[in-house]
């Protein structure tokens, strides 16, 4: 007796084809599981003899070989108890083999019989699809597996019993609709922040253009608060970015109620975090925050508290957009476009706050500040600093413009930046921090009198090359907020003012 049906692996974001075999044969009683599973697939016999039991089936006191094929890749996760009990099932002649030859599968059993919700539905729905198949999935997870396109044949049932019962025409199993998370509820506003215009003029660039943000300011300067209303003024996710975003999510086990959200995301992990909780990694090589902050903000609080180690492994996925974990059996991907915000103190005692003053004097704030390495310094594109909120500023009445004004001139800067990228033809690409090259200085040269002044501050602050191009994208940036298709003296000036004091110190010493 013989009974196969087709699985996902996850690779990465990539979902890769598996095929169950189950071959039942005379002999002693066994249930054997080969194709390098891990623990909890070998686990899932447990699982699957009860759940089996539950709807009325035994198995038979026979040879029971469990083959997933290709044997020679590691198979991991709880999602392969449905397709080897759906395998067994046809074996056993429970369930025709033709019902489920155009259906890929995925779920974990319960002991009762009810089918659980597994990570990874909408990568595991797109490869069904681009496979020619339909996808067997939990009905929690059936919202999300709706999203990979509306010719995909999805079955999401509850429970074993009712997957059995719409095969046999006993009842039948409604196509999940897609849902969207379409209140994920109030965003904080900028009107809550009294003071700091420079930072808030920052604040708005690095939105527009995608840029990178360095805040350094003594404590209670707001800049957590600033960081925190971010997401407030950047446009929604495209449809795009929303299944680029989802799909990463989704292998996390992050999406709640297999809902798609609509807003970008900001991830904001403790100092204390590691390698691979930050950029990825473990057993299972899991997506880390900054994955996980695709499309959106990962926010660095107290940046020098991190590891030196942890904090250069943000070099790679800030330049190429995609975070590559080597292991010794295989090679994974995921991407990483994140707009990286990070705040510190000038020093460890928080010098520069009202009524405190540093008692090491300033090797204190260099001992903290070298603590950043200037590889990763250099591909910050916006570094500020900010004083002490004052008392006559606490007193203000709030601002006049909030989040909303400022969102509509980031909206229509990047909509300007999207337009020029389309009309040369650019794919893959829609904010200025992502361009480089010839494109940048096809886009972003400036005029005569831009391009003398930075040269001349190239010169006069030691500018590596990677400076001075996310230096012109700045520029760039400040001049679609302003608006206008050139690049002018005035916008490399402002870009040159966020190159950070800290910065020309540093170059100086």
């Amino acid at each position: 007796m013989y009974g196969q049906i087709s699985t996902l692996a996850f690779v990465g974001i990539e979902a890769k084809p598996i095929e169950v075999q189950v071959r039942i044969t005379p002999g002693q009683a066994a249930f054997a599981i080969v194709g390098l599973p891990d623990k909890a697939v070998a686990e899932s016999r447990e699982r699957i003899r009860n759940a089996l039991h539950a709807v009325g089936l035994g198995l038979p006191y026979k040879h029971l070989t469990v083959n997933l094929a290709p044997a020679d890749m590691p198979k991991e996760g709880s999602h392969f108890d449905l397709p080897i009990a759906l395998a067994l099932m046809s074996a056993m002649g429970a369930v025709a083999p033709d019902a489920i030859a155009g259906f890929a599968a995925i779920g974990e059993l319960a002991l009762d019989g009810s089918i659980r919700g597994v990570p990874g539905a909408l990568p595991a729905a797109i490869g069904a699809n681009a496979l020619g198949k339909g996808l067997i999935c939990p009905a929690e997870v059936g919202t999300e597996a709706a999203w990979a396109g509306e010719d995909l044949d999805i079955l999401a049932p509850p429970h074993l019993l009712s997957l059995v019962n719409h095969f046999k025409g006993l009842q039948t199993l409604r196509r999940p609709e897609p849902n969207l998370d379409r209140d994920p509820g109030p965003l904080l506003d900028l009107k809550d922040v009294k003071g700091q215009e420079t930072a808030k003029r920052a604040l708005e660039i690095a939105a527009a253009g995608g840029h990178n943000l360095l805040m350094t300011g003594p404590p209670g300067s707001g800049k957590s608060m600033l960081a925190a209303r971010l997401p407030s003024i950047l446009p929604p996710l495209t449809p795009e970015e929303m299944l680029e975003v989802s799909m990463v999510h989704s292998l996390a086990g992050e999406l709640s109620g297999g809902k798609l959200a609509t807003t970008r995301p900001y991830r904001a992990p403790h100092h204390s975090a590691s390698m691979a909780a930050l950029v990825g990694g473990g057993t299972r090589a899991r997506p880390g925050e900054v994955s996980l902050a695709h499309r959106g903000v990962l926010f660095l609080d107290e940046l020098p508290e991190f590891s030196p180690q942890v904090l250069d492994g943000l070099r790679q996925p800030l330049e190429s957009g995609e975070v590559v974990i080597a292991r010794a059996n295989h090679r994974i991907t995921y991407p990483s476009r994140i707009q990286l915000v990070a705040a510190m103190n000038p020093c460890r005692c928080g010098g520069g706050a009202p009524g405190q003053a540093c008692k090491r004097g300033p090797r204190c704030a260099e001992d903290y500040q070298a603590r950043i390495s200037g590889p990763l310094l250099d591909r910050i594109d916006l570094q500020i600093e900010m004083p002490a909120v004052s008392a006559a500023d606490l007193v203000l009445p709030p601002p006049l413009e909030g989040s909303a004004d400022v969102r509509a001139r980031v909206t229509a800067a990047r909509d300007r930046q999207r337009e020029r990228l389309r009309a040369r033809g650019v794919r893959g690409l829609s904010i200025n921090a992502e361009c480089s090259g010839q494109l940048l200085e096809d886009i972003a040269m400036p005029d005569a009198e831009g391009l003398a002044l930075l040269r001349q501050a190239s010169e006069a602050l030691g500018l590596s090359a990677r400076g001075f191009h996310r230096t012109l994208k700045v520029a760039r940036t400040i001049a679609d907020l302003d608006g206008l298709d050139t690049v002018g003296r005035i916008h490399v000036a402002e870009a040159l003012s966020y190159r950070g004091e800290s910065l020309r110190r540093r170059q100086a010493a």
